[in-house]
């Protein structure tokens, strides 16, 4: 059985049992508590849970994210929020030269157990300073776990078992999803956060897709199948360490790649697997691959632009027929 929800809700419902279950667990950031979350997802939790498990922050993440480092080396379990994933370049130093490599640098005596959620991308007309999509810049810092859940079912089960992870593990919430709704298992628990996932089974083409990248991608397969083709749709939802075993399978099967990414060309999760691919399975490749990115350019504020600046449906469609010949 299922259960429609947002994505909002699903989140909450995660926030919510790793609390019930566990006294260690508490949330902290900006206006997480009073206000409910910048995006809703912490809605009364405050008034479920009170203000020791449920922590309004001041205006500092460097200081926030650096207490829920020490939280963590003390035996509790923190979760950090960040309000959107700009803000967490003020905690970059915490994050990069404490959390991913304090494990390393103790000779394995010093576990940083937190997790930090990060609302992330474009979708609201936040512009250029709000909407940014840098999944691919913290997936290049050994020592961290990188994780975009795309459906409601990651949403709610990825929490539990990034908790219960000895490494430091972000979580990356897409901000254009909060607000959608999808089919959430009645029964869910904790999901793999160390796997990809095939949404969709194909032959003719793979698209991978992770965070806000799915949709696009998903909807480009339905759009395909109308015309006969049969695209398989490949979920990466771990950033870091990244399955790649998984796209190369399907790579093998269908023998055309078609990347996905909201984000920049240059430097992005797209160029990562694409170069992984060529790598390992260019010889299972019937044709270039191709990637679909967000545009090279500070993303504008007004809607059109937004939508402009972004992979589209056709543009995905157009990619996967140019593969396929």
């Amino acid at each position: 059985m299922t259960t429609t929800t947002t994505f909002r809700e699903a989140f909450r419902a995660g926030l919510r049992e790793s609390l019930s279950g566990d006294e260690r667990v508490f949330l902290m950031g900006e206006d997480v508590g009073r206000y409910g979350g910048c995006f809703a997802v912490s809605q009364g939790l405050l008034e479920e849970f009170g203000p020791e498990r449920i922590r309004d922050t001041p205006l500092s993440e460097s200081a926030f994210v650096g207490a829920g480092i020490g939280a963590a080396l003390g035996g509790m379990r923190p979760i950090v929020e960040i309000m959107t994933v700009n803000f967490s370049l003020l905690a970059l130093d915490q994050i990069l030269n404490n959390a991913a490599t304090l494990l390393h640098m103790s000779g394995g005596q010093l576990a940083v157990p937190l997790v930090v959620r990060i609302p992330t991308g474009p979708g609201r007309q936040l512009a250029a300073q709000h909407s940014h999509t840098l999944e691919g810049w913290y997936a290049h810092i050994p020592g961290l776990r990188v994780l975009a859940p795309a459906t409601p079912a990651d949403a709610r089960g990825m929490l539990a078992p990034a908790l219960a992870d000895p490494d430091p593990v972000l979580i990356f919430e897409q901000i254009g999803l909060y607000g959608t709704s999808g089919e959430l298992p009645d029964d869910g628990g904790p999901v793999d956060i160390t796997h990809a996932a095939v949404r969709r089974p194909g032959t003719d083409v793979t698209l991978v897709g992770y965070g806000g990248s799915l949709p696009t991608a998903l909807a480009a397969a339905e759009e395909l199948a109308a015309d006969r083709v049969a695209a398989e749709v490949v979920d990466l939802r771990v950033l870091r360490p990244l399955d790649e075993a998984t796209v190369l399978d399907s790579v093998r099967r269908t023998h055309r790649l078609v990347v996905v990414d909201n984000a920049w060309r240059s430097g992005s999760i797209s160029a990562e697997v694409a170069a992984r691919v060529a790598e390992k399975g260019l010889y299972d490749l019937d044709a270039p691959i191709e990637r679909v990115c967000g545009a090279e350019v500070p993303l504008p504020y007004p809607r059109h632009l937004e939508e402009a600046a972004l992979p589209a449906v056709a543009d995905v469609v157009a990619a996967a027929r140019r593969a396929i010949g």
